[in-house]
């Protein structure tokens, strides 16, 4: 039986280690709008320069001291193209974009911009009952069925190119499969187990009340010293060890009850039988059915409500928060829904695009990635659009820990099919870098390029807002990709005539440079010059991007 049960918890441990959890959860409602900052400023350390700790944050706090009284000029509107967001959040609401011209829920489109009462945004998969989509397909799955033969797994439609793409997704489809039915696996015998498990550790905590550090002390102790608990395991089923083991790898994955392991369970199953299934078809559920590219799709709910509980997913909310940390005032939120559990719509991304250009959007924030794209095209229609619109882009570079410019991450700006031509000038992609400056500077999940990442921002345990009016920490390019969209918001609410080109440049040449040899994210320890893993070879750094952005605000005068 424990030769079983380490088993499983092997399997649990190699799955679930890739997951984002957020370690900390903490309300700071009841604080007043400036005492928010002010914890939040505390407990961010990318809020900081390099100090005697050897941090390496983008020094926001200095350029605020030092510019605080300083007026700005102009408001700036930030579009979110992520999932549901938290619209009712204290750290958001004061900052969500209104639709002026819009007459809220009177089901007309009174500024006739093709979308009925969308007074603060849209949702694209919003469905035709008026809720929102929960599970889509993953890509390459929607690749397998539109160019391929279901019962023979072989090719079909075989256009230029199509080949090579259709297997590359026929092997993500199988190792995505056998990776999550392992998954589902493990969590069936953790239901299983979860209760004897507290049994087990009931003996030594009557209430429950242990804690994850608790936990390992008393692994390390019982692994050194077996006799420690030998009199007491008498009574007990299961090796108390290997119960210590278990239940601290369900606090580590953020699963503090039975009911999270079995929320965890329900979530893996829907993968597998949504996000995999060949046959699952989500835009039979939104008003998209047609396929057409056209307005006025999906729905105009923000935030997710079920059975009178406001529900909300985290991570729009947490987006958002680090954009309202940096720029704490002259800056407006635009929601723009496209994302559920499973892969992003190039129909969605290009409509969402237009959407935030057309109705007055200066940044657009895209804080997620896929490894396929079925028709980036319209996307890359849609990024010239914003281009001569003079709108910037910004992307989060993914968090796989490999090489962008060998395996694609999209939406990209650059074209692979003709020969990794850039498409756009307005598009910046992030990584994620820490807060030790030393050879873990680059965050090990995050994903590199010397052609295809811009820069690196703050993108490894930031504190910021999260579901249900809290906050709490959480580790992604999605949290570093924003930082560098809050930073541009502020060069613009103080120097709106500049281009969004300008502010590229500046956002890139006024980063801060690392010359040190860094850890190549799932590089197996082999180091290289922080310089080779992206473009400028830098870090953002807020203080020097607005000092270079007066400088060149003077110089167009």
């Amino acid at each position: 039986m424990k030769s079983l049960i380490l088993l499983f918890l092997l399997v649990a441990i190699l799955i679930g280690c890739s997951s984002s959890k957020t370690s900390t959860d903490l309300n700071l409602s009841k604080h007043n709008g400036v005492s928010i900052y002010k914890n939040l400023d505390s407990l961010n350390w990318f809020h900081k320069g390099i100090d005697e700790n050897v941090n390496t944050g983008i020094f926001v706090s200095k350029w605020k001291m030092q510019n605080i009284q300083k007026l700005r000029s102009k408001e700036i509107i930030v579009a979110i193209i992520d999932s549901p967001l938290d619209i009712n959040h204290d750290l958001i609401k004061n900052k969500l974009w209104i639709n002026k011209a819009e007459i809220p829920n009177n089901g007309q489109d009174d500024d006739k911009n093709g979308y009925v009462d969308d007074v603060n945004g849209w949702n694209f998969i919003g469905t035709k009952d008026n809720g929102y989509l929960v599970f889509s397909n993953f890509e390459f799955v929607r690749i397998l069925r539109k160019w391929g033969d279901l019962q023979t797994d072989q090719l079909v439609k075989n256009e230029a190119g199509n080949e090579k793409e259709y297997d590359r997704a026929l092997r993500k489809f199988r190792e995505q499969h056998v990776y999550y039915e392992n998954w589902l696996k493990s969590l069936k015998y953790s239901v299983k187990t979860y209760p004897s498990a507290k049994d087990s550790l009931r003996h030594y905590f009557p209430n429950e009340d242990y804690t994850y550090q608790q936990l390992d002390s008393m692994y390390k102790k019982h692994k050194i010293n077996d006799k420690t608990f030998r009199q007491r395991r008498e009574d007990l089923d299961f090796d108390l060890g290997t119960m210590i083991a278990f239940m601290k790898a369900r606090l580590d994955f953020g699963e503090k009850s039975l009911k999270d392991v079995e929320d965890s369970k329900q979530e893996v199953d829907s993968i597998l039988n949504k996000s995999l299934n060949l046959k699952f078809n989500e835009r039979l559920l939104i008003k998209d059915s047609s396929g057409k590219f056209e307005k006025g799709y999906g729905n105009n709910r923000l935030s997710t409500n079920i059975e009178g509980k406001t529900t909300t997913y985290n991570h729009s909310t947490k987006v958002s928060g680090i954009i309202a940390m940096i720029v704490s005032a002259n800056v407006k939120i635009m929601p723009l829904v496209i994302a559920s559990n499973g892969d992003e719509h190039d129909k969605d991304i290009a409509m969402a695009i237009r959407y935030a250009v057309d109705n007055g959007a200066k940044i657009i924030n895209m804080s997620f990635g896929k490894e396929f794209a079925l028709s980036n095209d319209l996307v890359y229609s849609a990024m010239k659009y914003a281009a001569n619109h003079d709108i910037l882009l910004i992307h989060g570079a993914g968090n796989d820990s490999f090489n962008v410019d060998e395996n694609p991450n999209f939406p990209t700006d650059i074209d692979l099919q003709d020969g990794a031509k850039e498409v756009v000038g307005n598009f910046i992609n992030v990584g994620a870098s820490t807060a030790i400056n030393d050879s873990t500077l680059v965050a090990s999940f995050s994903n590199y390029g010397k052609k295809n990442v811009d820069l690196f921002a703050p993108g490894d345990q930031i504190y910021t807002s999260t579901g249900g009016n809290r906050y709490g920490y959480d580790s992604g390019t999605s949290l570093a990709a924003p930082m560098v969209s809050g930073t541009a918001a502020l060069i613009w609410s103080y120097y709106p005539k500049l281009s969004a080109k300008q502010v590229k440049e500046i956002i890139l040449e006024s980063g801060t440079t690392y010359d040190l040899k860094v850890l190549i994210p799932g590089g197996e320890g082999k180091k290289v010059k922080f310089s080779e893993l992206s473009k400028s070879g830098k870090v953002l750094n807020v203080y020097n991007a607005m000092q270079l952005a007066e400088k060149v605000s003077k110089k167009k005068r």
